[in-house]
This record gives C-alpha cells, sequence and structure tokens, in this order.
C-alpha cells in the first residue's frame, strides 16, 4: 500500500539553527566592536576639534557678514538723516515760494485785474501807465521765474522723500540680515562650546594649542623689514596693546575685538579709516606680495577673506583668533593666505 503522507518541508533542524545563531551572534558582536571602534577615546577628540575649527571658521564668516549689516545700516542712518535735512530745506523753500505767490496773486485780485488794452484806453495820463506796465510785466515775469522755481522745489522734495523711503527700506533689511546673521553666529559658537565640554580639559588645552597656531607650511622666509609707513608702524604699535584682550564679535574694540574690528582699530589709532569686514579691508590699499610683507600690512586668509590679521615681522602676524581667545601672535602661514594688502 503505498503511503500518501505529505513529506516533512525541508528546513534546518534545532542543530543547524544553533550553528546559524551562533554566526549571527559572531557577526553582530564583530559590528558592535567594529562601532566601538570607529568611536575610539583617541579618534573622538579628534573629530570633536575639527567640527570646532569648522564651527569657528563659520561663525567668522557669519560675523564677517554681520559686520557689513552693521556698516550698512551705520550708512543708512546717515542717508536718511541726510535726506530728511534736504527735506525740511526743500520744504521750507515750497511754503516761502508759495507764500510770496500767494500775496502777489492778491494783490492782483484788489487791484481787479484790468486788462492792459482797456486801462490805457481809459488812463489819463498814457505815458504814465505805459511806464508802470513795463515794471508790471517785470514783475509778472518774476512771479512765473518763482512759479517755476515752486514746481523744482515740489519735484526735489519728492524726490528725498522718495530717495528717504527707499532708505528706510533698505535699512529694515539690514536690520532682518544683521538679526539672521547674528543668530547664525550664536547657534555655531553654541554648538563649539557644546563640543569642547566633551573634551577633557588635556584635550581642550590641547586644542588651544594647535587650533591655528603652528601651521606654517611652504611660506618664504620673510625678511624683516621696516614698517610699510608712519602710519603702519603706528597701527603695530597699536595692534600691540591689544595683546591679551579677548575675541568678542562683531566688537571693534577698546575692550574686545573680532578679526576686522581691531584690524580697524589699530589703523584708527594711527588716524586712518579702514572700512568693517576683512573682505573691504582687503581693498583699503594696494596689494604686495606675501614674501613682500612688511609690519602693519594686512594679511587676508581664505578664498572669501573671511578673516584678517596684521603682520608684525619676523614671521608673525597678530589677530583676534576665534571666541574664547585672545588677541595674539601667529604665525603668517596659519591658514590659507588670500592677499597681503599696504595700507
Amino acid at each position: 500500500m503505498v503511503s500518501h503522507r505529505r513529506s516533512t518541508q525541508p528546513g534546518l533542524n534545532p542543530g543547524v539553527r544553533a550553528t546559524v545563531l551562533t554566526a549571527a551572534a559572531a557577526t553582530a558582536a564583530a559590528t558592535l566592536g567594529a562601532t566601538a571602534a570607529s568611536a575610539d577615546p583617541q579618534t573622538a577628540p579628534r573629530a570633536a576639534k575639527t567640527r570646532v575649527d569648522r564651527l569657528y571658521t563659520e561663525a567668522e564668516r557669519a560675523t564677517q557678514q554681520y559686520d557689513r549689516a552693521g556698516e550698512n545700516t551705520r550708512r543708512l542712518r546717515g542717508e536718511i538723516s541726510r535726506a530728511q535735512d534736504r527735506a525740511a530745506r526743500d520744504q521750507e523753500q515750497v511754503n516761502r515760494l508759495r507764500t510770496v505767490l500767494g500775496s502777489a496773486a492778491s494783490a492782483q485780485y484788489r487791484s481787479g485785474g484790468i486788462d492792459p488794452s482797456l486801462a490805457l484806453l481809459l488812463s489819463s495820463d498814457p505815458d504814465s501807465y505805459l511806464d508802470r506796465a513795463a515794471v508790471l510785466d517785470r514783475v509778472t515775469g518774476l512771479q512765473s521765474a518763482r512759479l517755476h522755481q515752486l514746481q523744482q522745489a515740489r519735484r526735489g522734495l519728492e524726490q528725498t522723500r522718495a530717495e528717504a523711503a527707499r532708505a528706510l527700506a533698505e535699512l529694515e533689511h539690514n536690520r532682518e540680515a544683521a538679526t539672521r546673521h547674528k543668530r547664525t553666529v550664536e547657534r555655531k559658537l553654541a554648538e563649539a562650546r557644546r563640543l569642547l565640554s566633551t573634551l577633557t580639559g588635556a584635550d581642550r588645552a590641547e586644542f588651544e594649542r594647535a587650533s591655528r597656531s603652528g601651521r606654517d607650511t611652504g611660506f618664504p622666509d620673510l625678511a624683516d623689514l621696516p614698517a610699510g609707513s608712519a602710519r603702519a608702524a603706528a597701527a603695530v604699535l597699536a595692534v600691540r596693546q591689544a595683546l591679551g584682550h579677548p575675541y568678542v564679535w562683531g566688537a571693534n574694540g577698546p575692550s574686545g575685538f573680532d578679526c576686522s574690528g581691531l584690524m580697524q582699530w589699530a589703523y584708527a589709532r594711527a588716524g586712518v579709516s579702514l572700512p568693517r569686514t576683512s573682505q573691504a579691508q582687503r581693498y583699503a590699499g594696494h596689494m604686495v606680495p606675501l614674501s613682500e610683507a612688511r609690519p602693519g600690512d594686512l594679511v587676508v586668509y581664505r578664498a572669501d577673506a573671511s578673516h584678517v590679521a596684521m603682520y608684525v615681522g619676523h614671521g608673525q602676524v597678530i589677530h583676534a583668533p576665534y571666541p574664547g581667545a585672545s588677541v595674539r601672535y601667529d604665525p603668517v602661514g596659519m591658514m590659507p593666505v588670500s592677499s597681503v594688502t599696504r595700507v
């Protein structure tokens, strides 16, 4: 008799299943081991330091944008003030011309405004009338000129008011931009502080020593040349007085500085007015090769010119590095040099 029982489905017997589970467990353990290795205490601090450096760089760029927005805000406030002064003067002129023309119109109305040809026929002294008519023509011409002046004054007033309105709108735009950049800076600095707090005291100290300092690679030896000018020498003396002062983003002294604020402050002590941002300071004089740098020259870093320092001789610059650090000396090649500007 043939059995028609359904055959057992192929599968894993208990012994085989145990073998597979053991292999899976070993694979999982290896994976966890690899993950643990990737989070090696030796590599985690290095990754945190790299991230902090990048956050400081990004915050510095946002700081320069914030500084630019602030500079534009001050410029626009000046434009608005001047436009308001012009508008007040133009309004006074409009009012004065209206008064003069109104008085002349009232006088003509009171005189009856008789047609000149009829007045000549009725006049008992035609010669005297003709003399008076010549004066009247001159008066009428003067009134016409004043009317033209009034029209011009009103157009000027309208244009001045339009300029003031444009400046006010741009001012509000710059305020909003400054607020956005400020939030960006604060967010990145907060993240940098959080990452630094995860480092041990020794790792933080190492970061402070290694960050930017000691990265002079491949730059030529710079000759010990004198300052480029008397004002450059005065700026060097000033920037040395700032050594040890804290980096404060958006600040240009005297108690704290960001990078471009320090340059602006130092040159102001030398009687030179520099623009506020590192991007604008790059063009505040003429560019020279790094190999010809002299004390007082502005050394601008990165392709976007987001950092600036002052060359002070002996292959060194003085600059405001980043939040948490003080104004200090560093090698001129601490970062990629974009340009050198002699003010």
